[in-house]
């Protein structure tokens, strides 16, 4: 039986077609995906089906309500989680479950039930602000939010962007148990790994629906955009003996908690270092130190020779900094948010008109440079945020988390962008939750409880620890941390 149907529908924004002619049903009880590269129309669908949007043609039905006229009946018995989790961050744990409850006029007593295998491991913690817990706890907390009511459909808008490979399958594995109780739940993900744990999936492409299968055949049908080879370097690197970071017993307190608790390690010109560890290891506070964002507590590190405890300002001009917001202004063209950040950077005039150019030719985007960047693909933003952050040069650009929530296609092309930039010398500090992309640095380090666990390269690692890939490695680290889930 259809929980979901969906008859030709169309959608437009503006001048661009979202959806085209997409039709597809929805078994009751079934684990459902919908996937395809970024721009391919996954949104725009997940919101006509929780009726946030209206189709300009077509209809669709959830549970035989149509979207269109019986929004109500729909809004009853539907969750809805966004990939950005749609918490209130200022208020608690505890105050955002109950508020939930309240919006759909039932109790958390009423819904605990359901929740309680996911909601239980956020209780000690029930009284701190959302704003201040970690990727994964936010993730539980969304996720009994979108449920206290006991819907019959769940939709999920890549839940597990930004999360760690760990906390990601924990939420899949609270997904089974939640189909286990009789849910429909329909889910986005670009993590080949979640889209083999659906019964079937639908791939999208520039708003089409091209096909409809199981996940092993979607994935070898679409392997080009879903499993691409992994990307290669023009020239094999072999970093500078020279140190471009050296941090020596550094300790960053709030309190009596370490966040950051006695960590050394120095990293080489020109080498790819992968930063890695589970959300709430320590690793963004290690990050914000380097990049002159605040100041250790105890202990010494250098950046480009300059220190981190006293040359702050010094660091900020020799380095680059990439977050997963891309850090680009919005509301801004491509090439005034480049000559703002070349300005930033104290660049001459002459040299950010010529390198503007430049770097919008190598990107594909010379007919873009006058676009709102708020516009673009998410594709497209990163690869211009990421040539943004190194277009002065500089000695290190910093990746947090570059490539969270991107098609496997797009991120093969950002990492092609990196081994250009490692290939010019610039040394590359990231953390990323993907784990393929972590085969791909020179050295990797994995923290764990804010002390770092394990350094060297991807197949030094594996062999000391007996693994056969870096997933299996690092849930294997990630799993013996005991401090839980701290501020």
């Amino acid at each position: 039986m259809s929980v979901i149907e969906v008859s030709n529908i169309s959608k437009n924004h503006g001048k661009v077609e979202a959806l085209h002619d997409v039709s597809m049903n929805i078994r009751r009880g079934e684990m459902f995906g919908i996937i395809g590269p970024d721009g391919a129309g996954k949104t725009t669908l997940f919101r006509i089906l929780a009726t946030l949007l209206r189709p300009d043609s077509g209809t669709a039905a959830v549970c035989g309500f149509d979207t269109v006229r019986q929004t109500d009946s729909i809004r009853r018995i539907i969750g809805y989680m966004p990939g950005r989790f749609s918490l209130y961050q200022d208020l608690s744990v505890e105050e955002n479950l109950r508020f939930f409850a309240t919006l759909f006029n039932t109790t958390v007593a009423e819904g605990y039930e359901l929740i309680k295998p996911i909601y239980s491991r956020l209780e000690p913690f029930r009284h701190r602000m959302a704003g201040a817990l970690s990727g994964g706890m936010k993730q539980k907390l969304a996720l009994s939010c979108a449920i206290i009511h006991r819907p019959e459909v769940l939709f999920l808008d890549e839940p597990t962007t930004g999360v760690d490979p760990v906390s990601r399958k924990e939420l899949w594995d609270m997904l089974e148990m939640l189909k286990e109780h009789g849910l429909t739940i329909i889910a986005s993900t670009p993590y080949t790994d979640e889209i083999r744990r659906c019964d079937r999936v639908v791939y999208l492409d520039k708003g089409s629906a091209l096909g409809t299968d199981t996940p092993e055949n979607i994935l070898t049908t679409f392997a080009e955009t879903l499993c691409p080879e992994a990307p290669t370097r023009a020239v094999a690197m072999h970093p500078d003996n020279e140190n471009v970071i050296e941090v020596s017993h550094l300790v960053k307190a709030f309190g009596a908690f370490r966040a950051v608790d006695d960590i050394s390690f120095s990293v080489r010109k020109g080498e790819i270092f992968g930063f890695l560890g589970a959300n709430g290891a320590g690793k963004t506070t290690a990050m914000h130190i380097l990049t002159g964002l605040t100041q250790p507590t105890s202990g010494t590190g250098t950046v480009a020779g300059y220190d981190v405890s006293t040359h702050h300002e010094d660091i900020k001009r020799h380095i680059g900094y990439m977050s997963q917001r891309f850090s680009l202004y919005e509301d801004m063209t491509v090439r005034e948010n480049i000559h703002l950040f070349g300005g930033i950077y104290g660049m001459k005039k002459h040299d950010i008109e010529r390198k503007t150019e430049e770097m919008l030719c190598r990107l594909g985007l010379s007919e873009h440079g006058n676009t709102v960047v708020g516009s673009l693909p998410l594709g497209w933003k990163q690869k211009l945020a990421f040539s943004v952050s190194i277009f002065h040069s500089p000695d290190v650009v910093f990746l947090d988390e570059p490539t969270g929530g991107v098609d496997p296609a797009t991120r093969r092309q950002f990492w092609e962008l990196i081994y250009e930039a490692a290939g010019h010398g610039i040394t590359v500090f990231v953390t990323t939750h993907y784990m393929d992309e972590a085969e791909y640095c020179d050295r990797i380090s994995i923290m764990v409880d804010g002390k770092i666990s394990a350094i060297g390269t991807p197949d030094e690692l594996k062999t000391r620890f007996g693994k056969p890939d870096m997933d299996s490695l690092f849930t294997f680290l990630a799993r013996q941390a005991k401090r839980g889930d701290n501020p």
